[in-house]
């Protein structure tokens, strides 16, 4: 029960996703048949630090990397820091254990000229599909937006007056992103097209299917990476490139680091540092050409 009532604060207080509740489940169940089956250890609660430094010993050894890792370890935090705070536990174990460090690893992005050509190439159709497809791809590419970020917006989310945009994040968090009046164009050219393929009142969602279906992330994903794989050969062409596309272009344009951070909805300013490396390095590069003691 100590699992299945940290599910359901998470569910119905913090209404986090289903995705993320189910890596949570996925996570602390994961935990308790391993002590079960190494220490006959029914209850997790009861656990200290050595069963938790164990456990992340045997995933290691089983091939688990790092990343995996310390997201089993995050979930045992935030479920002994639930129970701590309901009195269930004095301590948590969590406090003496040291998540394994991770390799700095590079976000994938598009190219700017790839990008240009994308969007201003006769590459998109002039029917309903093909008008939705391109405002797919502006949205998450103008604004940086996650995928499940776009599937959830609402018609009245488009502020045309103020012109911003109204998202709702992880742990229903929301902010508002600022429109420029070319994306606004091209969310009223997709509404008119959206309104004559579907003469209804109402719809469920601000971006439809072909059948004027709410849509659902494997739609949204292979949407972008056929798009994305008529001008780019990179392996990665998921909708979360678009993402870092956004956020390393901003950055190589000279955009502040706590600007990127507020419109990618981030909590910590570490998360969106990665976003720098790239301007950097060019700064390098620059630096070499120009300086006259460079090769010295």
């Amino acid at each position: 029960m100590n699992i299945e009532s940290f599910l359901d604060y998470i569910t119905h207080e913090r209404r986090y996703s289903k995705h993320t509740i189910t890596s949570y489940e996925n996570d602390l169940n994961q935990y308790r048949q391993y002590c079960q089956l190494q220490y006959e250890l029914d209850d997790i609660l009861l656990s200290t630090h050595i069963h938790v430094r164990s456990w992340i010993v045997h995933m290691s050894q089983n091939g688990i990397g790092a990343k995996s890792i310390n997201r089993k370890i995050s979930s045992l935090k935030s479920f002994f820091k639930y129970h701590k705070r309901k009195g269930n536990v004095q301590h948590s174990p969590m406090s003496r254990v040291v998540a394994p460090k991770l390799k700095k690893r590079l976000p994938s992005f598009v190219r700017e000229e790839n990008m240009n050509v994308l969007l201003t190439a006769d590459l998109f159709t002039q029917d309903f599909s093909g008008i939705r497809d391109y405002t797919i791809i502006e949205i998450l590419y103008r604004t940086g937006i996650r995928r499940a970020e776009l599937i959830s917006i609402q018609d009245a989310d488009i502020d045309f007056s103020n012109k911003t945009l109204k998202v709702t994040g992880k742990g229903n968090k929301q902010r508002m992103i600022p429109l420029q009046d070319n994306l606004l164009q091209i969310c009223r050219d997709y509404l008119t097209a959206r309104d004559e393929e579907f003469e209804t009142e109402t719809h469920p969602a601000f971006l439809l299917t072909d059948k004027a279906k709410v849509m659902y992330p494997k739609y949204v994903y292979n949407k972008v990476t056929h798009y994305l794989g008529l001008i780019t050969s990179n392996d990665k062409k998921s909708p979360h490139i678009l993402r870092h596309s956004f956020a390393t272009h901003l950055s190589n344009h000279g955009a502040e680091l706590n600007a990127i951070k507020a419109l990618l909805g981030h909590s910590s300013l570490a998360a969106t540092q990665i976003y720098t490396h790239n301007s950097v390095e060019r700064l390098k590069k620059a630096h070499k050409r120009a300086h006259p003691r460079s090769e010295k």
